[in-house]
């Protein structure tokens, strides 16, 4: 699947605060872990479920990671970023029955338009963007695998169900699984209380665990299916090991990070690295985790079930600079919670309009503010500081004649993302 088109990534001409090792708060380890340097790293970025526009929420991740994706380039890493599309899953194929849309044409003109939201957020793209239809080989190879391994097994679907005789859906044991938790490190009643909201299937009758994770739906009447072969039968494969198939082809174990939103800590993340550790038996599936807060509005987490959505699109189609939506997200520590408000929205735009008219001219100590720019993003991702240091530039600015504005607009657009 292709990818969106990538940003302008100028080069930062100062090394100003280059020697500052980068941080980043590790979800496994509670605590801030460092991202070593090295000569290339892997990144992987659960995508989108393609059945409705982006909204702050979503953007809010991708930016952030986008952020962790520039300062490994900018320490000098090659950085391999890995994103998946669920263009097949029960939330798109509901919504296209809503709709009475064809659930193919609406996962293709979803994709299309996040893929224009993300190029207006100047969000680089990653180099292997990879939908579960056109990988549907390796998702069923996989399941197989676990199948004649022992690792999974296959639980009749309940009667009333319409599909054909024999058929099963597949199921990972977690009992086999020592590694199940590590991640989250939940307590079985946590696990349960939002199993069945985050897509899972607790009350499931067959199951070994309440747990256990489906790793191949059998196929349904009415449903999308495709051959997976004489093991596990005609299907489609569960969400996770949707995930850790795609990881794994394009990254392999023990890649640099793996990136999402809060709310797929678990189940989506802990079952996607317990699935890798029983396909590969190697420990750990991503050597870090990080993880975006919830964005909220009007009271509650914006969510597209809630219908609570300010979508990028739309404020896109309002007239409003991308930049200054970016600069929304930038105010915000990536790890907080935060509810967004249309004051958010001023601030940033008269952020934007004074940074850039204050780079608009050969002024301000720009080896200072590089480094300060450098150091807080590479303290965990410290962008309310690294804003206030552009601000306090800026007021500077105007009054002193040293160093150079361009020097400064290049350092906010390659490290920030902000274009000027």
């Amino acid at each position: 699947m292709k990818s969106w088109s990538a940003p302008s990534l100028p080069a930062v001409s100062t090394t100003a605060g280059a020697d500052t090792p980068f941080a980043l708060f590790d979800t496994a380890a509670g605590k801030p872990l460092p991202i070593e340097p090295a000569e290339a790293a892997g990144m992987y970025v659960c995508g989108i479920t393609p059945y409705d526009a982006t909204h702050l929420g979503h953007a809010a991740t991708y930016v952030t990671f986008d952020l962790a994706h520039r300062v490994m380039r900018d320490m000098g890493m090659k950085v391999t970023y890995v994103q998946n599309v669920t263009d097949v899953d029960d939330p798109l194929l509901e919504r296209a029955a809503r709709d009475g849309v064809d659930w193919r044409d609406l996962a293709t003109s979803e994709i299309e338009l996040f893929h224009g939201d993300m190029e207006a957020l100047a969000v680089l793209p990653p180099q292997h963007y990879i939908g579960v239809v056109e990988s549907m080989g390796s998702h069923a190879a996989n399941v197989t695998k676990l199948v004649e391994s022992g690792a999974a097994y296959a639980s009749p679907v309940p009667e009333g169900e319409d599909v054909a005789d024999g058929a099963a859906d597949i199921y990972l044991d977690l009992a086999q699984q020592p590694t199940f938790g590590d991640l989250s490190h939940w307590s079985r009643e946590q696990m349960l209380d939002v199993y069945a909201d985050r897509g899972g299937d607790p009350e499931r009758p067959g199951k070994r665990d309440a747990l256990d994770p489906l790793l191949w739906r059998a196929e349904r009447a009415g449903e999308p299916a495709w051959n997976g072969g004489s093991v596990i039968g005609r299907g489609r494969p569960g969400w996770h090991i949707e995930c850790t198939s795609i990881a794994l082809e394009h990254l392999g174990t023990g890649f640099t990070l793996q990136g999402g939103g809060t709310d797929l800590v678990f189940p989506h993340h802990e079952m996607s690295a317990v699935q890798a550790v029983a396909l590969t038996g190697q420990v750990p599936f991503a050597r870090h985790y990080a993880h975006q807060g919830m964005v909220g509005y009007e009271g509650e987490k914006m969510s597209k079930s809630k219908g609570n959505l300010v979508k990028v699109s739309v404020l896109r189609r309002e007239g409003v600079d991308p930049m200054a939506i970016r600069l929304v997200m930038l105010a915000q520590h990536y790890r907080s919670d935060w509810e967004y408000t249309d004051a958010m929205l001023e601030a940033a735009k008269e952020r934007l309009a004074r940074w850039r008219a204050a780079t608009s001219n050969d002024r301000g100590d720009a080896e200072l503010v590089v480094a300060a720019v450098r150091r807080a993003l590479r303290n965990d991702l410290d962008t309310a500081s690294a804003l206030a240091a552009v601000d306090a530039w800026c007021e500077t600015a105007e009054n002193e004649a040293i160093g150079s504005g361009g020097q400064v607009r290049e350092a906010v657009e390659a490290l920030l993302g902000v274009r000027l």
